[in-house]
């Protein structure tokens, strides 16, 4: 006999149902009628893949859009797993970080990521595997991933300790789904069974502070594969850093900022508002210099409200009224002025932290949904944000409107930087883009970068498509091809140099392959 969730399935298949509303609906109906609990979608969607897999239902495509969780998820072309480091000794001292005991300074108990490493002591291989097992069971497809390592300083880690971290990730995108798990093999050796494996890690990113980055650092993390490198800014006013005891400087930043470009790889900043020593004022001015002084010209943006915890120094400062946060109206009126100034080429990656609301003492970092209150604003308000994230088109997907190529160049770290794009006219939806830099060095830090330009990101937005496979979306549709074929055309005609180079992630390098590139010093590299 057919247990209740198959007969749901069945009956789901016949209906009508279309949106997440009728989904809800269609739900209470049929736990009424088969006299059961409401189902989960991803029971259902267990029940549903099981009856696919044995061949025993068809496969309409709705049914499984339907029953994704969370489907934003694998609306950027990948899905994102983050993995924590274990408990190490971190050199700062800022005055706003929490230390919480057997957690890496900085994060506390109750962020997602910390209650997933916590069950499985800190253990790289276990929290990954664990991870892609619980996107697949929401429906999510997991061929592709980009890998997100956080923690404490990671540059202040043992270097074996980093190593043997970064291979257990690799090993566990190649193992998953094996009948057995493989012996533990060397980082190169997992790399290079991710370059073909079924979840491939096509991007990684890696958080440390500026004032650790130095060319032996930067050699490291390509080693790693690293491909993004985010950067615990905070600010870039030197009084606002030594007030905060952050330990470095302004001209840390610019040089780390200038040493991770010249070697291709894409940058984000974590800035922090409303530290102590800033103000609206100041920290409204920090942003339009961002953009508009060439040292720094971040790819990413992470905003982050200072958060007032009681397990950080701050809070002595707030109870004896040396600190002050922000209103809730003044914070919001301040990011809406930032994300009006932000350019085209530049992502916002999140605005504050995944921190539980309990755990902070007081202030507007306690909003958990400040960019959906900002987003519904300026709607309301009839404008929209220029970064990437609130253009990129998403589910919302149209095959028959025009596309448009834009170039849009500006200088950084000494160089040009020129970034492609595809759009529709009015730049309101982001279909695809591509970083290419022209460098400003004749003696880069690695030979494969000698005399030659770097793609640093190219990216096809919308749902992800599992590879190998057709649908109709804005990947494999082809414009990410002709993004790097402009790229290709327009250093042949602007420049004299011999040859392009891509900081690709390890499992995009078959990718690379099929047009033409080949490894080298960790680079994709193609003469022209």
């Amino acid at each position: 006999m057919e247990d209740i969730n198959t007969l749901i399935i069945k009956d789901l298949i016949k209906s009508r149902v279309k949106t997440p509303n009728d989904l809800a609906s269609f739900k209470r109906k049929v736990a009424k009628k088969y006299k059961t609990f409401c189902p989960s979608n991803i029971e259902l969607l267990k029940v549903y893949h099981n009856l696919l897999k044995n061949e025993k239902v068809k496969s309409p495509k709705r049914i499984e859009e339907l029953l994704k969780t969370k489907p934003i998820r694998s609306l950027s072309g990948i899905v994102n797993i983050s993995v924590l480091t274990k408990p190490y000794p971190c050199p700062g001292k800022c005055i706003y970080c929490p230390k919480e005991a057997g957690l890496p300074k900085s994060y506390i108990s109750g962020e997602p990521a910390v209650e997933r490493a916590k069950k499985f002591n800190f253990n790289p291989y276990l929290q990954v595997q664990k991870r892609i097992e619980m996107l697949e069971n929401q429906g999510h497809p997991t061929d592709k991933i980009e890998l997100r390592i956080i923690g404490g300083t990671w540059s202040y880690y043992p270097k074996n300790y980093q190593e043997w971290f970064v291979k257990e990730c690799f090993r566990a995108c190649n193992d998953f789904n094996m009948f057995k798990t493989s012996n533990s093999q060397t980082l190169e050796k997992e790399q290079k069974r991710n370059e073909k494996a079924k979840h491939r890690i096509v991007g990684l990113s890696i958080e440390t502070r500026p004032d650790f980055i130095d060319e032996n650092e930067v050699k490291r993390l390509r080693k790693f594969g690293a491909t993004m490198i985010e950067l615990g800014v905070q600010s870039i006013y030197d009084e606002v850093l030594k007030l905060n005891k952050r330990g470095h400087g302004v001209k840390e930043i610019i040089k780390a900022t200038k040493l991770l470009r010249e070697a291709g790889f894409k940058i984000l900043y974590q800035i922090m508002l409303n530290l102590p020593g800033s103000s609206l004022e100041k920290d409204e001015k920090m942003f339009e210099e961002l953009f508009s002084n060439s040292n720094f010209q971040p790819d990413y943006l992470k905003i982050y409200p200072c958060a007032l915890l009681k397990e950080a120094p701050l809070y002595r400062y707030y109870k004896t009224g040396r600190y002050k946060p922000y209103s809730e109206k003044d914070l919001i009126k301040l990011i809406k002025n930032i994300k009006k100034k932000i350019p085209y080429y530049v992502r916002i990656q999140r605005i504050t932290r995944d921190i539980p609301a309990s755990r902070i003492a007081s202030g507007p970092a306690k909003i958990s949904n400040l960019r959906q209150i900002i987003a519904n604003q300026s709607k309301n308000e009839g404008w929209q944000c220029h970064c990437i994230r609130c253009r990129e088109v998403k589910g919302n997907y149209n095959s028959k409107e025009k596309i448009y190529l834009f170039s849009q160049n500006y200088k950084a770290s000494e160089g040009n930087e020129i970034f492609l794009s595809f759009e529709n006219k009015k730049r309101t939806k982001l279909y695809s883009l591509l970083r290419l830099r022209i460098p400003s060095i004749s003696k880069p830090i690695f030979p494969a970068l000698k005399e030659s330009a770097i793609i640093r990101e190219i990216q096809t937005f919308g749902e992800v498509v599992r590879i190998g496979t057709k649908k109709t979306a804005p990947q494999h549709q082809g414009l990410g091809k002709k993004l790097i074929k402009e790229a290709e055309k327009n250093i042949q005609k602007e420049t004299k140099l011999k040859k392009i180079a891509v900081i690709s992630g390890v499992g995009v390098r078959e990718y690379w392959r099929k047009a033409g590139y080949r490894l080298k010093n960790t680079y994709m590299v193609k003469n022209l």
